[in-house]
């Protein structure tokens, strides 16, 4: 949704993207006019991806390696125009078998965004079956994570996403034509092994806290969870001012160009009063 962030945050002054990636919507950004963007991301190869593609900007782009909850830890970066979260896992991430993210691709199943805590292997064949279960329904919404958890269980040691894939086709079958039905079990170790919630929960109020009056700060998010927590945020806050009453979905052009867009949810708000 690069287009609808440029509208939101493409007023020029110095952009804060939590979430930087392979530095698209900090190219877009600087592109519009932006005087900088300031990226953070926990991944490794995604900061020498970005830094790599944004070097003609020179001074007017500079990335940071950490958590987005950690933003006022990590980066001094006084008052901001605007704050960009484009969360979820980005395609890079999904379509390097090896990170262990995808159930389309055979990998050791890793999972992490970055290069520390546990794995999802971790997760898989440590946790008791019913706090697995719990697991999997909370983060994956998934109704039928009972049987999958005890699937895993009986199965345990599980070391690969085609382990884990086959285990829960196993479980709960497979429907022509439908979506895997690993999807919701993978989302749940991965929200859960990059404690996604908690670092947005955490990191939403800060930078709120960083945006100068009239700045914005916009959100993609790509499940109900994240959507729910940011809804909730923007209506608590009283610092803010709420710009999309519903949130703003893709175009049929855009999930024409990427599928992957369609679950995508944008939420954006303005900050009122002083900054901290």
């Amino acid at each position: 949704m690069v287009a609808e962030v440029v509208e939101l945050l493409g007023r020029g002054g110095r952009i804060l993207d939590l979430t930087l990636g392979a530095g698209g919507h900090a190219e877009a950004l600087l592109d519009a006019g932006a005087d900088t963007v300031i990226g953070i991301d926990r991944d490794p190869e995604a900061i020498g991806i970005a830094v790599e593609r944004l070097s003609r900007y020179g001074v007017r782009f500079r990335a940071h390696a950490g958590r987005f909850s950690q933003i006022e830890d990590d980066v001094v970066v006084g008052p901001v125009g605007g704050v960009l979260y484009d969360l979820g896992v980005s395609s890079m991430q999904l379509d390097r078998a090896e990170r262990g993210f995808s159930f389309r691709h055979d990998a050791p199943l890793d999972m992490r965004m970055g290069d520390e805590g546990p794995t999802a292997a971790d997760l898989v064949n440590a946790l008791p079956e019913r706090e697995l279960a719990d697991l999997i329904f909370r983060f994956g919404e998934e109704r039928r994570s009972r049987r999958i958890a005890a699937a895993i269980v009986r199965r345990r040691p599980v070391h690969t996403t085609d382990e884990l894939a086959g285990i829960v086709v196993g479980a709960v079958g497979k429907r022509p034509g439908g979506p895997h039905p690993a999807r919701r079990t993978f989302q749940a170790l991965r929200i859960a092994v990059n404690r996604e919630l908690e670092e947005l929960a955490a990191s939403l109020p800060r930078a709120v806290g960083l945006l100068e009056p009239g700045g914005r700060v916009v959100v993609i998010s790509y499940h109900s969870l994240e959507d729910g927590l940011v809804k909730r945020c923007f209506r608590d806050d009283e610092r803010l001012r709420v710009l999309t009453r519903k949130p703003t979905r893709p175009s049929p052009e855009e999930l024409a160009r990427n599928p992957r867009a369609r679950s995508a949810r944008l939420r954006a708000a303005e900050r009122i009063g002083e900054a901290a």
